[in-house]
């Protein structure tokens, strides 16, 4: 138990030095990074839904630029990370059209510390909240 919350600050504490930047090899905006790499295909650069590979969808990628305007100025952050872990189901999203990140960052986590001890839970968290540190500030005003 003590040593997963070790584990569990030790992996949060990397992932503020790099969110920050603080590494020396320049800023690394690792929500920004999370974004480009999984979001942006489809919710566009911006965030207004107009990605790429938004043409070959059902319905229009939700425009993430306006989720806390149109939720009286505050952004639903719960509702944010269960829709990007998986564990709520957007109607908008029909058969879960946008893929369920939690369960890809679990993966990846299991790819990057292999046969280490590690908790995933708190690598999936981090991700996701940097993830939802970047999408606040796409809002408008």
């Amino acid at each position: 138990m003590k040593r997963s919350i070790i584990q569990a600050a030790l992996v949060g504490a990397c992932l503020a030095i790099a969110a920050t930047g603080a590494l020396g090899q320049g800023k690394i905006d690792l929500g920004k990074r999370e974004y480009d790499g999984n979001c942006a295909s489809c919710h566009g650069l911006k965030g207004t839904g107009d990605g790429p590979s938004a043409q070959y969808l059902t319905r229009k990628p939700t425009d993430l630029t306006r989720l806390a305007k149109s939720n009286n100025g505050v952004l639903p952050v719960s509702r944010l990370y269960e829709s990007i872990d998986g564990t709520l189901t957007v109607p908008g999203h029909g058969t879960r059209d946008m893929p369920t990140w939690g369960n890809q960052y679990r993966v990846r986590a299991a790819e990057y510390y292999m046969d280490a001890q590690y908790d995933p839970e708190v690598f999936v968290r981090g991700r996701i909240l940097a993830l939802i540190d970047y999408i606040s500030r796409l809002q408008t005003k």
